[in-house]
């Protein structure tokens, strides 16, 4: 069995200003460094240190230092970087504000915006890369169970949960914090949900085993 941490990266300019950063290669601010050490120091707990890590991340640069600096703090060794891992695609979308992409194009849900990457396609991306990044993992440290940190985007992450979960969780409403951290389990080829963080200014859940029995195939 593979343990697997899903991390969003810290927190952007852009996050900050409510902006849609899609693919577009916003860097981390310093709030964002911040929570990134902050996941480090989290994950220390987390993680069995009898067991060795793989770290993995998106190729967009947020994830990339988020990842560099979990990596750097748990002195871990290089972070791969799976393009399969980056955020969906907003096209025309990139850089409004929520308030502008209503005006534009309605609700987010059915909302057909120009350029933009379709929901099932990032489902089947995000899955590719974690497969990729686990069966790396997996070979690099055969016969050892392996444990994975995955780092990468809300909506790639939100699309994962929502796999391993059967459409259950995140609940509408839902908002993955930077610097939030998600734990699955993968059995072979199966991906289950463990728990998940939302952000406290939303529908306030913080998911566990006891209240989740979660699967998909990955």
């Amino acid at each position: 069995m593979t343990s697997l941490f899903l991390v969003r990266h810290g927190e952007t300019d852009w996050n900050r200003q409510r902006r849609i950063q899609g693919s577009t290669d916003i860097p981390l601010n310093d709030a964002g460094r911040a929570q990134a050490a902050e996941a480090a120091h989290r994950l220390r707990g987390l993680i069995d240190a009898g067991r060795p890590v793989a770290v993995a991340a998106s190729d967009l640069g947020r994830a990339q230092e988020t990842a560099g600096i979990i990596a750097e703090e748990l002195a871990l060794g290089p972070v791969a970087v799976y393009p399969d891992l980056r955020e969906r695609s907003y096209g025309e979308a990139e850089g409004l504000r929520p308030e502008e992409f209503s005006e534009r194009w309605g609700s987010w849900d059915r909302a057909e915006v120009p350029g933009a990457e379709a929901w099932p396609a990032v489902r089947r991306r995000a899955l590719r890369g974690l497969r990729a990044a686990v069966g790396d993992a997996r070979r690099a440290t055969a016969p050892a169970a392996s444990t994975v940190v995955i780092v990468s985007h809300g909506a790639l992450l939100r699309e994962l949960i929502r796999h391993a979960s059967a459409c259950e969780f995140p609940l509408d409403g839902e908002r993955l914090p930077n610097g939030s951290i998600h734990r699955l389990h993968v059995e072979r080829d199966h991906l289950s949900l463990l728990s998940y963080e939302a952000a406290e200014d939303a529908l306030r859940v913080t998911a566990t085993t006891e209240s989740i029995v979660a699967s998909g195939q990955a």
